[in-house]
């Protein structure tokens, strides 16, 4: 097998591989949740961490609905990150300094950012699709 699990899938139609593809989508697209510290938190601190408090809600209902002890560690650990973001002041020094970037570099990451989110989530939706149909 070469390539993603996805196209073998589709090539050979096996639900097995298009759970694995799904598992992937779902857990790349979860990873993408503005919140510290998951990767969309880190991505998004350079647009702004107050974007963090966006994230936030997202994290929570999905914990609500989907429990699970790693879903409660995340936000556990999220919590002094939120609390941080809620008292960010852009204009102090230790700010200015570690979240400085140009505005064609907060274009571009934001851009990526959005376009992987939005993959992911089309493909996380298309799968599940296949696999119920």
């Amino acid at each position: 097998m070469r390539g993603s699990p996805y196209f073998y899938a589709r090539e050979v139609d096996r639900r097995l591989w298009l759970a694995v593809s799904y598992s992937g989508f779902f857990l790349n697209f979860l990873n993408l949740l503005p919140v510290s510290p998951l990767d969309g938190g880190r991505i998004t601190a350079i647009l702004s961490p107050r974007i963090w408090l966006i994230g936030a809600p997202f994290l929570l209902a999905l914990l609500f609905d989907r429990p699970s002890p790693a879903l409660l560690l995340i936000v556990i650990i999220a919590i002094p990150q939120l609390r941080a973001a809620w008292s960010y002041d852009p204009r102090a020094p230790q700010n200015v300094a570690y979240y400085n970037a140009s505005p064609e570099t907060r274009i571009e990451y934001g851009a990526m950012y959005f376009g992987l989110a939005a993959l992911l989530g089309i493909m996380t939706h298309t799968v599940h699709g296949m696999i119920q149909g």
